[in-house]
């Protein structure tokens, strides 16, 4: 999948949500997408960083992105219904969902992890991915193609101490894919995987492996073949999966 060489249209007329767009693989995915013919829906917390995504795209020529600032971590089941009918009424559509919006403190025992930090770490890399999902799903039920990608994490696949309450919720999304997936009719032009990036060249990554130089592992644009295959028509047959982009 890494090797996935995908045609310069793969998403042509399609409009792609990206949560966490503003910095890291989020950001990387919503140039890809654009750059492979998608109007991306921009979405994270953070508007100066959001605004400077959406220039990048108009910039280099792709489809005019639209910008959603929005702060998952405050989000309410009314709020997500409603930005789901936002991006109806002025997008019309919507054909993928990317899940890249993460929260993480630090490496940490869980003895000293305490339960206001547990809920937000539940809330953002959880709890949002499953309730937004849900609100757009009458959207992109109506699409011909529709696909849904959680990100995973490596530590959530295959636990390991201090990762915490972090790795919790991520293990939770790979649950949460295969539920999903399997109450999902095979008839249905819907799907969803989880995607696990693994090592790469993130302000995450630096921050958990600060001695660890960044030309040692890939760069976010790298993965991006893996993106783009999980989110175009060539994957159409890939449900329910846990996927991990560099094995």
């Amino acid at each position: 999948m890494k090797n996935y060489l995908p045609p310069h249209d793969l998403l042509a007329n399609r409009v792609i949500l990206v949560t966490g767009a503003s910095s890291g693989l989020g950001r990387a995915a919503s140039l890809a997408f654009a750059r492979h013919g998608a109007t991306v829906a921009l979405l994270a917390r953070n508007e100066a960083k959001l605004e400077a995504v959406y220039d990048e795209i108009v910039a280099a020529g792709y489809p005019e992105p639209a910008m959603f600032p929005f702060d998952l971590a405050a989000a309410d089941g009314r709020g997500l219904e409603t930005l789901a009918g936002t991006i109806a009424h002025h997008l019309k559509r919507l054909d993928g969902v990317l899940h890249s919006a993460h929260q993480f403190y630090a490496l940490t025992p869980l003895e000293l992890e305490n339960l206001e930090q547990w809920q937000t770490l539940m809330r953002v890399n959880l709890i949002a991915p499953f309730a937004l999902t849900r609100a757009c799903l009458p959207l992109l039920r109506r699409a011909p193609d529709a696909s849904v990608v959680f990100t995973g994490e490596t530590h959530g696949h295959r636990p390991s101490a201090y990762w915490g309450g972090y790795a919790v919720a991520k293990s939770g999304l790979e649950t949460l894919t295969r539920i999903w997936a399997d109450e999902l009719s095979a008839e249905e032009n819907l799907r969803i995987n989880t995607l696990i990036p693994g090592q790469v060249a993130t302000t995450l990554r630096s921050r958990t492996h600060p001695g660890l130089s960044p030309e040692a592992i890939p760069s976010a644009d790298a993965l991006m073949p893996c993106y783009l295959y999980l989110m175009g028509a060539d994957s159409r047959a890939v449900r329910g999966q846990i996927v991990e982009c560099q094995t």
